[in-house]
């Protein structure tokens, strides 16, 4: 079920402009997909479980197809550049992470330190300037990069999720909203939403 894999540029385009972190997320994709022998998912015959919500993860759905909306992109807060690719099928799986010295400073210790000046809006016009034709280049070197340099593989046996199901709706009692009966709460004897729900705790 092999297709081709949409360019860089096709991601960049979905997620709004060109970055590193959108690279890092490209070549995850594209290294789990050519390892898998797969496709972009149309359904949910592929699952992705990332565990970051960083620039990379926009180019893990173009590719992939996962989603949150379809239930085949999950989400853990782990805040690791971490990625599990998933063939429902055979059940069949790969776990990449980040190697060590392959984050943007190690490419080039200069854009490292700019990145902190502009994202800290302390940068002049020049270190602006500066930083973002260096970025380019980073985002090129990664491209570049062996997949397998870039990020450790190995091929894992995994819990398949549970496809994506559907609940019923409830009118929340106090801001009249419905909510999804898998997220309703009960309070007083009546169903309320998260934001509604008052929680009760005694400091533990």
């Amino acid at each position: 079920m092999t297709q081709s894999i949409k360019s860089f540029d096709e991601a960049a385009e979905f997620h709004g402009h060109k970055c590193p972190g959108l690279a890092y997320g490209y070549k995850a994709a594209e290294y789990a997909l050519k390892e898998l022998s797969h496709g972009r998912s149309e359904d949910e015959e592929l699952v992705a479980i990332v565990e970051n919500d960083a620039c990379g993860i926009d180019a893990i759905q173009f590719l992939t197809g996962c989603t949150i909306g379809k239930g085949n992109l999950i989400f853990r807060d782990y805040g690791k550049q971490v990625y599990t690719f998933i063939k429902r099928d055979n059940s069949d799986a790969v776990r990449l992470s980040q190697k060590e010295g392959t984050s943007m400073g190690d490419f080039d210790a200069r854009t490292g330190e700019l990145s902190e000046k502009v994202f800290g809006s302390s940068a002049n016009d020049e270190e602006r300037k500066e930083f973002f034709e260096r970025r380019k280049v980073v985002i090129q070197k990664i491209l570049d990069m062996p997949s397998e340099d870039l990020y450790r593989l190995e091929h894992v046996k995994p819990e398949i999720p549970e496809r994506a199901r559907l609940f019923k709706s409830y009118k929340c009692a106090k801001c009249g909203e419905t909510v999804s009966e898998s997220r309703a709460r009960v309070q007083n004897g009546e169903i309320v939403c998260i934001p509604c729900f008052e929680e009760y705790s005694r400091g533990w």
